[in-house]
Order: structure tokens, then C-alpha cells, then sequence
């Protein structure tokens, strides 16, 4: 650090009476200065020292003067009691006086509030108030100073006492300085920076010590680093208000470390952190003023704003008159009785003198944001000095060392960024680095710092060596064991333990020195004297050895890696490279001030020199480009630079140099150069000109760095062919320039090396078809067809298929234009194309007749198919687009595609719910079990969907199934016909049950309350033990009992309550059930009368609900009901006598009726064998009586049922409107029933042979079109 005086000036009055300095101040802007001197206050300009004016006010001598903040208005205290108030334009607008001396002012930086002191109290005033408020204090003010944020003023007095208060005046803190009143504070200054963490000082006895905090170090943690070391003094401290708030929080934020390890010396002194950011945070906004307070005891001191004390007292060696922090805090400006300013650092280090005077050095102040500082003496000296701080630092590879501070020693890795602080607390004065090893010289002591690990990465330095003496030096540097020492001319080689071990005399003076490597314990050193002699020493050598000598001084130095050239560049700024072996200069190049060899590549080097940095390779032109400072190190394709103060790694592209050797075709030079740093377009221009220069080898690692697969495959091709014999450079070269598009070039060397088939299908593949025809020229016509055929699959991919098609055709490939022309639904020009075909042709002509079908045109395929004679294909086209009768008819020629048509139709049919024809064409295809099959599936489906009507149906349908394969089946009659019973059994009960289920689910019936009554006796009496699928009998029994209690049959509904009882009923029956049980419980135990049925055979009433089904309790004769109301019809089953045929029995029905004595009848009990029959007997064979007229006045003896069987004279007997006949078809017998009522009208589905009254089938008919229970549609014939 040099104090370089600016200007000097001295202050008399008239009578040329020397006047004493009391205070000084600038204006925010650093542009004026005021000064206190003798009565007036004078008003310089800073730039030069001169006068601006001086102002006139006050009658006594001024003590104090203070700027405001925002630059509008200074103000002036003086021993006539009075404040002036001046204006930035020199103008005074306002005076108020106090009852004593005024001693000090200070405007508050924030509200710009004037604190005014002087011996008795102190005011404080501000433009808004109307009055000064004043606060007496027991003691003399000497000075007063703000926090930074405005809200605390601290007062330094007479008896020892610092005393801080808010802005109304109240006193928050005390602090009572050790040596009372013979201490009295003469100055105090708070630190301007907020960043107080980051510098608070070490304790007592560890001077030594450092601590390493990592830049990557969250602030909490510097914090705690720094914080540890904070210790308690000897002064009390009287903790008031905001005081003792601070000081719990402060105590608080203690809890939060960890407690200092005791470890070895050097060792990080800490571990830990605190644990909640935000209470950090928040200890940090308050305790972010430091107060400095020095007093005539002769100690310096610093506290915080809670009162606590940091560190210990700095004990100086004079008394101190004033203290001036620089802007940003890093450094305290002190003058005092010791006649001189003095520098420390901002935790109250001494770094040197600013400058001595010949008196007291009474107030000194630091230009805002500058190194400028101004002193004012007690004789009236006002000197004006610029400080200029002098970079110390040390370089290693990609290691910088630097001095921050003054104290403080940074360590910078240059490749990842961080960053290292190393404390020392005392004025560093050179700094020196070499691999693990780091040298820091003190005032009184060289220390000497080692890495923890070998680590290239390691950043943590702990202390290996001290020595405990002064050195004169001019340069340091350190190595493994040593360290080298140079004064001038000698260069002095001490062990760490500080003995001398070599010492060198140079016969000119040293202006450079560097180590160059070297074994532990015998490092060479490089050096260069004022004479331009050029050495090599080793440590454990004493002799040195000299390089080379030149006419000029050296500046700087550097050696290759392989130490085989030296640059050098001398006091002329030019650079010189020799070879060190031969001596021979190399060559030049001027403008140059520092260089560099590259520590990984032998013939690269770079220099720095008049704003350039210029970037040599071998022995090719300089490529330069701007860079501010100078070159110190190279190292791959990071230069690092110092600029003014800081070192910065630059990332310098080495394209210049690459293309350099490119040029010359040195392909390996070059990829070394790209190596160290290139751009990905410089990495292809050197993968293709290797390519193209035949190196393959250097090609393909260029490429492997920018991921061209392509060409890769292509080099690795060329290597196997290499491997296989192949050496024609020229095809390798076609090769190389086919794929980086250089076509025409390509092509001439293929045809120059003999494979012209090469260049035709490039550019056929590239689709260059006008230039591989040039290339063809009127060659053989095989060449044109293949050249035809590859522009019909280029216009094809270029989205032109009509051209493409046409080019397809004109080369004869019928099948790719037939795909063009199919695909875009060409039909024309498909059919045209199919008619020229020759039906040998059959690929092209199927592939048409595919398209055709694809198309829907099955006319056109129908034509191809037929011209191919392609009968299957046809039929597989007629079943596929339905066109059934076409299928009909050619299986009629030809029967062996039977299957191939009528199971796909019949699967189409059941698709369609034409199951009758689905049915016949089954049997057509003799698929009678598939039929079958689809059949159960969907009456499976439909019961278990509730659709009962359509599982009626389909049961129905599969009956009547069953029926046709035992008719055409003998094998299977027996198991047909069971199941033929077993299905009509079951469409009758989903018939009946589906009436039920829609009155139990939906909430609106169409039945009549005597049809569900009627339909849940059938459905009981025909229900056995064996329930099916989806039928209740809860709901069957439960609709009963509703509609028996409706109707009056209470002594049934009853019954089927209780019955109810034992099932299962469902929740949403379970209440309507509970309240008819209890309701039919208070209605007679009998049931209606009308509803009882009879049996039209014997007249017998029977009940209700039989055990023995729906048969007469009586004559056992089966009851009939209508398949509507579930009525019982007024019909009587008979049979044939033996003999009597069906066709036989119908004519005798038709025949006319005879007139008969029908009184002489007689019925006639017959038995035979197990069986018992009754017949009608006149007496004669000619004329029987009609035996259902006769009355039946005899009780059925037996418990088997007796059939009614007729002769031929009883059929001749009977009307034809009498008789109605089932006639079932084979193998089952016809079924006769006589009405024994004629007068009611039957009706019977001549389909499903069911019964109905008229009335009701009539209007089921007009409803369904068709008959309710087989779904026959009325208007098909029979």
C-alpha cells in the first residue's frame, strides 16, 4: 500500500496564525469538502485543492461540521453555542443555539434528523419540527455518530461512557469503558457495511491460526466461523430496553453453535452450523452495526448495537483524535497525538501509514466510494493523499493465490471455481504457491501451509510450518521443502525449520523467477536477470546454469512440458522463443508483455500485449483476438488472465491454430490441437477434411466427438475393405464424396476406377434421373427399363402416383402400378389394365380382382375371377358381399362349395334373428349341432337379461329344432324328441312367468286381475322341484296372493302368504307382504265361488291349487288352457281307435253329420290289460251315440287316467267346426280336441298349435302382426 499525496494545503488567518483543523466533511458525491477551521468554514474543491469560499457565521471557533446524506444541506457547530444550518448552494437558512459549546453533529443518514452535542446536552431537529428537542447528559459529548439504518444515535463522552439512543433520545444501551473518565471516548464511527459476518475478529492467543471457508459455504456458516472467536472484554455493559432484547437474542443465537474443537494447529476451528436459517436471518438484520470506539486510554475497540463487545481491545500507541471507516467498511482510516494516519484493517489490524505530519493529526475523513483520504492537523494542514494498494499474488497451474484486505488471503482453483479465504489478521506481504504447498509472508513471520489430501480438487489448507522471522525480500517462492528468498541480486534457499541451506549471487539483479517442477527436495527453479541472462537452478544444487543470454532485460518467462523451448519477453515487449539445446531463436513477435507455453500441447503458446491476446501454434502466423490484462497461465483451452486485480480462466476455441495445421494437411497436429478445445463445426471440418485426405484413423475419432454414425459406418466399411484387400484410394475417395453429396466428382471416379453400375444407382437412389441418363448416355436397354422403373418409385414416394403408375406400366412392373392404381381407387384404369392381362397371368389378375373387391366393384372382380377360372375365389366373392342368390346358384353346379356358402349364410341369418332360415340353411349345410348351439346360446342370454318372451320364442324355436333332426335322424329321435318336450315345456312357463315379471317389476300392468290370478295358478301348478333359470316362485306366489285377495279367493291368498313366508323375499316386497297377511287374516277362510274351475269332461269342480298339477282331481283329465287369459278351455283331448289313420280320421270328420237317435246311445266301460277306456255303443255298428253329449253321471273309479277314444262312427259323428287338430309333424302323432262347447269360439296358431279364445287372439294379432307366441306373421301361408 503507497499514500501518494494529491494536494496539500494550509490554513492561516488574517494575521497569518496558523489554524487548527477540528473537523472536515464531504459532500455525498465526493466532489467538496468542508472544512472547520478557526471561525469559518471553508469550502474546497477536492479534484484540485482549491477554495471554493470560505463561509462567515459563526463568532467563535467552528468544532464540527456534517453533510446530509442526499447532498442538500451541511451543517456547522461552533463554540459560540450556535448551529448553523447551510444550504449545498453555500447559503446559511437556519441557526439554533444550545447553552454550551457545541462539540459534534451528525445528520441521520435515513430522515436526515441532525444530532446536535455539545457539553451539557444534546438536540435533535429536523426540517418538519418546530423546535429542537434537547436531552441533558452527565457528561461532555465528544462525538456522536448514526446506525446505518437511522434508528440509534451512540455518544462517546468525557467520563469513558458510550451511551446509544433511539430517535426520540431515550437511552436504549450503556457502555462503560474500563478506564472511566482518564479514558475519555474522543471518536467513534459505526461500520458502513452490513456484511459485519464476514470479518469479525479472531480471539487473544491464536494470532496464528486460519481458518479455510469455502465460497460454496452457506452465509449462516461464515458467519459461525467468524462468530466463534467473538469474546468478552473487560468493560460493562449496562443493557437497557432494546438492550437486553438484543443481548437474549444474541444469547439465543449462541445456543445455536457448536462449541469450538480444541484440534491441532491450523485445523478448521469449527463444525457446525445453525440449525434455523430464518433465526439466523433475522440475528443478522440485528446485529448488523458495528460500532468502533477508540479513547484516550489508547485502545480501540469494537461493539455491536446490543452493546456486547467483538474480540479484544487493540491497544495503540497514541492517542487517538479521529476514526473514519471507507465506504464499503473494509478498512479504518486513525489520527491522532502520533502525528500521522494510519491504515488498519476493519477488525482494527495496523496495515501501514498513510501519511506524517508535523502535528497532531486532528480529523480525517475517506472520499465517499473512492481510495482518497483527507487529514486536517492542529496547524492547519489539510492534506489530500490517494492510496494505491498493490496486488500481491501467487500462481501454480490452476492455482491463484491473492491477498484480499490487506489480512486476508484468497486461494482460487481456476477450473472449478471455488474459492478459499485464509485469515491472518496481520498485513500479508507476499504470497507464494507450488503444487500442495502455500507460502504467506508476515510482518514478522513466513508461514507455511499444506494441503489436507493430494486431491486435485482439495481446497482445505492447514498450517505445516511457521517461521518465526522478519525477511527482507523482493520476491518469495515456495517449493516441496524449501523456500527461496530474492534481494536483489541474491537468491537464498531456506528448509521450513528456516535454515539456510544454498544461497546464489547473481551477477545482475533478479526480475523473474519461477519454479519449473522437479522431484521433492530438487526443484528447478527458472530465472531471469536485468542483464538478460536466462538460469536453471536446483535447490540441492549450488550451481546455476545458464540457458542463454540476450542483449535485453527480461520480463517474463516461460518452458515448454518437454523443457525443450523457452519464451521470453524482454524489456522491448517483444516475445522470443529459443530452442534451449541449440540456442537458436525460433522466432519473434512483438507487443507482448507476458507469455505462456500451453502445459498440454508442446507447440502452442500464447502473449498478452496491448489490449490482445495473441495465440501461436508451431511455426504459423499469430491469430489474435482483444483481451484485457495479462496471459499467466495456459493450460488446454483455458487461458488465465489478470486483470487489475482479479484472475479469470478465458475459454479460448483453438480453431485458429486447428485450421492452421489443416492446411497444411497435418491431420494428427490438428486433432491434438482440437483436443483442447473446439467448437462441434470445427470437430466436422476436421473429421471431414481427414475424411477426404484419407486418414482415416484421425476421421473417425473427429467424428466419434460429434456423433456422425453415417459417416462412421461408412469409415468402418471402408476399414473392412481395406482389411479384405481393397486399396484403390480413388473408389475409397467416390465413397467418401457420394456421402458428403459431391455427386458429379463421385461419379467420374467411380467411372475412372470401373464401376459405372456404382454411379447409376447413385444418382437412381438420389433420384437424379436427368443425370444418370446423361451418365448411361445410349447404353443397353436394360440400364433404361431399371432407370424407368426407379423414377416410377421416385415419382410414387414424391406423392405423384399417376405419373409413377404409367412409368410402372411402360417398364412392365404390372404389379407395383396395379398397387398405385389400387390403392388410390383407380377403377378405371384397373379394369383396363385386368383386360389386357393374359389370364396366365394370374398374380397381376388376383392382385386386381383384390383391389376391385377392396373397391366394392365385385361385378368387375366377379369378371376377373371368372376369366382366371377361379371358382372358389368367385364364390368366397359372392358370400363376402352377400350376394346370396348368385352363391345359390353356382353351388347348384357345383355342389362341393356347399359349406363354403350355406354356413356362412346360415351364420348370417342367425346374425340377422332369421333363425327359421338361419335353421335351413344349417340343415343345407348339414351343421344341425352349430345351429343348435346358437340357439341355446341365445335363449341363455335372453334369461339371463329377463327378456322371458324372446327365451319363449327361442325355446319354441329350438323344439321345433329338435323336432326336424329326430324326423332326419333315426340315430337321434329318442334324445331329439326328449329334448322337444323339454323345450316346449319351458317356452310355455317363460311365456307365462313373463306376464309375471312385469307386473312385480314394472309399476303398470296391462293384465286383467283374472288373467294374473290365472297365469300364477299355471305357472304353480307346472313349476316341479327343478325351478329354471330366472323364474321366482316368490314373485309368481306373491302375485297370486294379490290377485287372490283382489278377486275374493282369501282362502288361497292365504295360502300363499304362508307359502311366501318360507322364501326368501325380496326388501322391497317384504312390507305390501307383512300388510296383506295381515289384511286376508281378517277376511272369511273361503274362496269366491265364481273363480272355482270345472272340468268340462266330468263336470267336477276343482280347487284352486291342486297337488296333482293342472289335471281334473276327478277323471284325471288334463285341463286346456288359453295361451292368453290362462282361461280353461271348454275342450276334451280324444283319440284314435287302432286302425284309424290320420288323413282318415280328418275325412270322417268332414263328412256331413247323419241324423241319429242319440237317445238309444250309451257310453260303454271297455278295459284291457292296465288301461281302461270308455266308449260309445248304440247297440249297433252303423249308428253310435255322440259320447261327449252324454251325461257323465258316474264317479272315475281308479287313480289312472282314462283317454277318450272314438271310432270311425263317432268321427263321422262329429262337426268339422267341433274339432280342432294339432297336426304335429313327423315323428310325432296328431292331437285331436273336441269343444264340448261350440257356441265358444277357439282359435289355434297353425304354427305353434297354442289355444286362444278368438276375441283375445284376434286382438293379439292386430297388436303383434303376428301370433304372441311363435311370432309367426299372420299373412305366411301354412
Amino acid at each position: 500500500m503507497r499514500a501518494v499525496p494529491t494536494w496539500i494545503d494550509k490554513v492561516h488567518d488574517r494575521d497569518k496564525v496558523e489554524q487548527c483543523i477540528y473537523d472536515l466533511a464531504f459532500k455525498p458525491d465526493g466532489s467538496q469538502l468542508i472544512v472547520a477551521a478557526g471561525n469559518r468554514v471553508l469550502v474546497y474543491d477536492t479534484s484540485d485543492g482549491t477554495l471554493i469560499q470560505p463561509l462567515k457565521g459563526h463568532k467563535d471557533t467552528v468544532y464540527c461540521v456534517a453533510y446530509a446524506k442526499d447532498g442538500k444541506r451541511f451543517a456547522s457547530g461552533s463554540a459560540d453555542k450556535s448551529i448553523i444550518i447551510w444550504t449545498s448552494k453555500l447559503e446559511g437558512i437556519l441557526k439554533y443555539t444550545h447553552n454550551d459549546s457545541i462539540q459534534c453533529v451528525a445528520y441521520n443518514p435515513v430522515t436526515h434528523q441532525l444530532a446536535s452535542c455539545s457539553s451539557g446536552d444534546f438536540g435533535l431537529w429536523s426540517p418538519e419540527q418546530k423546535s429542537v428537542s434537547k436531552h441533558k447528559v452527565s457528561s461532555k459529548i465528544t462525538c456522536c455518530g448514526w446506525t446505518n439504518d437511522g434508528q440509534y444515535l451512540a455518544l462517546g463522552m468525557m467520563n469513558g461512557v458510550v451511551s446509544i439512543r433511539n430517535k426520540n433520545g431515550e437511552e436504549k444501551v450503556k457502555i462503560e469503558r474500563p478506564g472511566g473518565s482518564s479514558s475519555p471516548i474522543w471518536s467513534i464511527a459505526w461500520n458502513p457495511s452490513k456484511d459485519w459476518w464476514k470479518w469479525m475478529p479472531f480471539c487473544e492467543g491464536e494470532d496464528d491460526e486460519a481458518v479455510d471457508v469455502d465460497s460454496s459455504m452457506p452465509e449462516p456458516l461464515c458467519l459461525l466461523i467468524d462468530a466463534a472467536y467473538s469474546q468478552s472484554c473487560s468493560s460493562r455493559v449496562e443493557v437497557l430496553g432494546l438492550g437486553r432484547q438484543l443481548e437474549r437474542e444474541r444469547q439465543a443465537g449462541r445456543g445455536a453453535e457448536t462449541e469450538r474443537s480444541g484440534g491441532e494447529e491450523g485445523e478448521p476451528l469449527l463444525q457446525g452450523a445453525f440449525s434455523d436459517p430464518d433465526h439466523f436471518s433475522q440475528l443478522r438484520d440485528e446485529h448488523s452495526d458495528i460500532l468502533a470506539v477508540a479513547d484516550w486510554g489508547q485502545k480501540l475497540s469494537f461493539y455491536q448495537l446490543s452493546g456486547k463487545q467483538i474480540g479484544k481491545d487493540r491497544t495503540l500507541t497514541y492517542d487517538p483524535c479521529c476514526v473514519c471507516y471507507f465506504s464499503k467498511g473494509e478498512y479504518i482510516v486513525m489520527g491522532g497525538s502520533d502525528k500521522q494516519a494510519s491504515l488498519y484493517t476493519k477488525d482494527g489490524v495496523r496495515l501501514g501509514t498513510i501519511g506524517e505530519q508535523s502535528s497532531w493529526v486532528w480529523t480525517c475523513r475517506v472520499k465517499p466510494d473512492s481510495n482518497y483520504v483527507v487529514l486536517g492537523c492542529q496547524d492547519g494542514t489539510i492534506a489530500f493523499f490517494q492510496l494505491i494498494f498493490s496486488t500481491v499474488h501467487g500462481l501454480y497451474k490452476d492455482r491463484y493465490a491473492y491477498r484480499d484486505s490487506m489480512t486476508d488471503v484468497i486461494v482460487q482453483h481456476l477450473i472449478t471455481e471455488q474459492k478459499v479465504r485464509i485469515k491472518c489478521r496481520e498485513l500479508v506481504k507476499k504470497i507464494a504457491i507450488y503444487r500442495n504447498r502455500l507460502a504467506i509472508q508476515l510482518p514478522e513471520k513466513i508461514l507455511i501451509y499444506e494441503l489436507y489430501s493430494d486431491d486435485s480438487s482439495d481446497m482445505h489448507y492447514r498450517i505445516k510450518e511457521k517461521i518465526c522471522r522478519r525477511f527482507e525480500c523482493n520476491l518469495l517462492v515456495v517449493c516441496s521443502q524449501h523456500i527461496i528468498l530474492c534481494q536483489e541480486k541474491r537468491l537464498q534457499c531456506l528448509s521450513f525449520t528456516s535454515i539456510k541451506e544454498k544461497e546464489w549471487l547473481m551477477e545482475s539483479l533478479i526480475r523473474y523467477i519461477k519454479v519449473i517442477g522437479g522431484s521433492p527436495g530438487r526443484e528447478g527453479l527458472l530465472v531471469g536477470l536485468k542483464n538478460g541472462a536466462i538460469l536453471k537452478i536446483f535447490v540441492d544444487n549450488p550451481f546455476a546454469i545458464t540457458l542463454l543470454k540476450q542483449s535485453t532485460s527480461v520480463r517474463c518467462l516461460d518452458m515448454s512440458t518437454s523443457r525443450s523451448k523457452l519464451a521470453v519477453v524482454d524489456e522491448h515487449n517483444t516475445c522470443l522463443v529459443y530452442d534451449i539445446h541449440t540456442k537458436e531463436l525460433l522466432f519473434q513477435e512483438p507487443n507482448a508483455n507476458s507469455v505462456a507455453w500451453n502445459t498440454q500441447c508442446e507447440d502452442m503458446l500464447c502473449f498478452s500485449g496491448s489490449g490482445y491476446l495473441n495465440i501461436k501454434a508451431s511455426n504459423f502466423p499469430v491469430h489474435q483476438q482483444k483481451l484485457q490484462g495479462f496471459v499467466v497461465g495456459y493450460n488446454g483451452s483455458k487461458i488465465f488472465c489478470l486483470h487489475v486485480y482479479s484472475m479469470s480462466a478465458v475459454e479460448v476455441p483453438q480453431s485458429a491454430p486447428m485450421y492452421q495445421y489443416l492446411e497444411r494437411r497435418m491431420f494428427k497436429e490438428a486433432y491434438q490441437i482440437a483436443c483442447l478445445g473446439v467448437t462441434d463445426s470445427d470437430w466436422r471440418d476436421l473429421a471431414t477434411e481427414a475424411l477426404e485426405g484419407l486418414d482415416f484413423d484421425t476421421a473417425k475419432k473427429a467424428f466419434i466427438r460429434v456423433r456422425d454414425l453415417r459417416y462412421l459406418e461408412l469409415i468402418n466399411s471402408i476399414e473392412e475393405r481395406k482389411k479384405r484387400g481393397e486399396s484403390d484410394s480413388e473408389l475409397f475417395l467416390a465413397d467418401v464424396y457420394a456421402y458428403q453429396g459431391k455427386f458429379h466428382e463421385a461419379a467420374r471416379l467411380y467411372k475412372r476406377t470401373g464401376l459405372d453400375s456404382r454411379a447409376l444407382s447413385m444418382y437412381t437412389d438420389l433420384r437424379m434421373f436427368e443425370y444418370a441418363k446423361e451418365f448411361v448416355g445410349a447404353a443397353d436397354p436394360k440400364n433404361t427399363r431399371m432407370l424407368m422403373s426407379k423414377q416410377a418409385d421416385w415419382a410414387k414416394n414424391s406423392k405423384e402416383p399417376r405419373a409413377a403408375a404409367q412409368m410402372y406400366l411402360t417398364a412392365g412392373e404390372h404389379l407395383k402400378a396395379i398397387d398405385i392404381i389400387g390403392e388410390h381407387g383407380w377403377v378405371d384404369m384397373l379394369i383396363d389394365i385386368a383386360r389386357k392381362l393374359d389370364k396366365a397371368e394370374r398374380e397381376p389378375l388376383a392382385k386386381c380382382a383384390a383391389y376391385f373387391q377392396k373397391l366394392k366393384h365385385h361385378g368387375y372382380a366377379s369378371e376377373i375371377y371368372s376369366k382366371m377360372g377361379d371358382l372358389q375365389a368367385l364364390v368366397h366373392l359372392h358370400v363376402e358381399a352377400r350376394h346370396w342368390d348368385e352363391a345359390f346358384s353356382l353351388v347348384e353346379k357345383h355342389a362341393q362349395f356347399k359349406d363354403d356358402v350355406y354356413v356362412p349364410y346360415a351364420q348370417w341369418l342367425a346374425e340377422n334373428d332369421r333363425f327359421e332360415e338361419a335353421q335351413k340353411a344349417f340343415h343345407k349345410a348339414g351343421r344341425q349341432s352349430e345351429a343348435v348351439k346358437v340357439l341355446e346360446q341365445l335363449t341363455h342370454n335372453a334369461v339371463v337379461e329377463s327378456r322371458f318372451n324372446d327365451a319363449a320364442y327361442y325355446y319354441w324355436m329350438l323344439s321345433m329344432q329338435c323336432l326336424d333332426i329326430a324326423r332326419e335322424n333315426e340315430e337321434r329321435k329318442e334324445e331329439m324328441l326328449k329334448k322337444f318336450k323339454r323345450f316346449q315345456h319351458l317356452a310355455e312357463l317363460y311365456h307365462v312367468y313373463h306376464s309375471i315379471q312385469r307386473y312385480t317389476d314394472e309399476p303398470f300392468s296391462s293384465h286383467m286381475p283374472e288373467t294374473l290370478f290365472n297365469i300364477s295358478r299355471y305357472l304353480l301348478h307346472n313349476l316341479t322341484k327343478d325351478v329354471p333359470l330366472g323364474i321366482s316362485k316368490v314373485n309368481t306366489l306373491y302375485a297370486l296372493a294379490k290377485q287372490s285377495r283382489t278377486l275374493g279367493a282369501f282362502k288361497l291368498a292365504r295360502h300363499a302368504y304362508e307359502k311366501l313366508q318360507d322364501l326368501h323375499v325380496p326388501s322391497r316386497f317384504q312390507e305390501s307382504m307383512d300388510l296383506g297377511s295381515l289384511t286376508v287374516r281378517s277376511k272369511p277362510y273361503h274362496d269366491n265361488e265364481d273363480l272355482i274351475p270345472m272340468c268340462y269332461r266330468c263336470s267336477t269342480n276343482n280347487p284352486l291349487l291342486s297337488s296333482q298339477g293342472s289335471v281334473c282331481i276327478n277323471c284325471k283329465q288334463p285341463f286346456i288352457y288359453s295361451a292368453s287369459s290362462y282361461e280353461v278351455l271348454p275342450l276334451v283331448q280324444f283319440y284314435l281307435d287302432e286302425g284309424i289313420g290320420d288323413e282318415e280320421a280328418v275325412s270322417l270328420i268332414d263328412l256331413e253329420v247323419p241324423c241319429i237317435d242319440r237317445k238309444a246311445a250309451r257310453w260303454q266301460e271297455m278295459s284291457s290289460g292296465e288301461s281302461q277306456s270308455l266308449k260309445l255303443d248304440d247297440g249297433t255298428e252303423d249308428t253310435e251315440e255322440d259320447p261327449f253329449m252324454a251325461k257323465l253321471s258316474f264317479e272315475q273309479g281308479g287313480s289312472d287316467f282314462v283317454p277318450v277314444v272314438v271310432s270311425r262312427s263317432v268321427l263321422r259323428s262329429m262337426s268339422r267346426r267341433d274339432v280342432l287338430i294339432k297336426r304335429w309333424p313327423k315323428p310325432l302323432q296328431w292331437e285331436y280336441y273336441r269343444s264340448l262347447l261350440p257356441d265358444v269360439s277357439i282359435t289355434m296358431c297353425p304354427s305353434c298349435f297354442q289355444m286362444f279364445h278368438s276375441e283375445d287372439y284376434e286382438l293379439l294379432v292386430l297388436q303383434h302382426n303376428c301370433c304372441p307366441y311363435c311370432r309367426r306373421p299372420i299373412d305366411e301361408p301354412n
